[in-house]
């Protein structure tokens, strides 16, 4: 049996003082011993997100200028890189790029996300298309409300 973290589920070594994903400070009584099947990935519990209504999400942007969708933008970035375990670009950082290029990031950002949740949701057993270029088109075309839509949407299977 492989042990894991009992914050975050990440696989660690026999011998770890602390989680080299989360920092939590591991000890014998704090790790859990979980199955690992063919495609070994582990059947421990799935990393929760808030869940949220996305009409009310849409609403709130459109009442508040887009404000609201800025917000939206990157607690999403925040949660789709909890669930997929990569946390290489913030949601702040995603907006800082974007709005550094005018754009082009976040229309890259659309096809980024997609994969990211398509990989976790392979990862958690969870029922999410590869919707990437999906996405990416709809961005491109400036549809990215609906793709935000879409995209908290496949997040909303991972809340609690």
């Amino acid at each position: 049996m492989a042990k894991y973290c009992a914050k975050c589920g990440t696989k660690l070594d026999d011998n770890a003082s602390f989680c080299n994903n989360c920092g939590n400070a591991t000890t014998t009584n704090e790790q859990v011993n979980v199955n690992v099947n063919v495609n070994n990935t582990s059947t421990n519990s799935t990393p929760l997100v808030a869940k949220r209504e996305i009409v009310l999400a849409i609403i709130l942007s459109l009442i508040t200028c887009g404000i609201y969708s800025l917000y939206w933008f990157i607690v999403m970035t925040d949660e789709v890189n909890k669930v997929s375990n990569d946390n290489r670009t913030s949601g702040g950082l995603a907006l800082l790029y974007t709005i550094l290029t005018c754009g082009i990031y976040g229309i890259y950002w659309h096809y980024k996300m997609g994969k990211q949740i398509y990989l976790a949701g392979q990862t958690y057993g969870k029922d999410i298309s590869d919707n990437s270029v999906v996405y990416l088109l709809l961005g491109l075309f400036g549809f990215g409300i609906v793709s935000y839509a879409l995209i908290q949407n496949d997040l909303n299977k991972f809340a609690a």
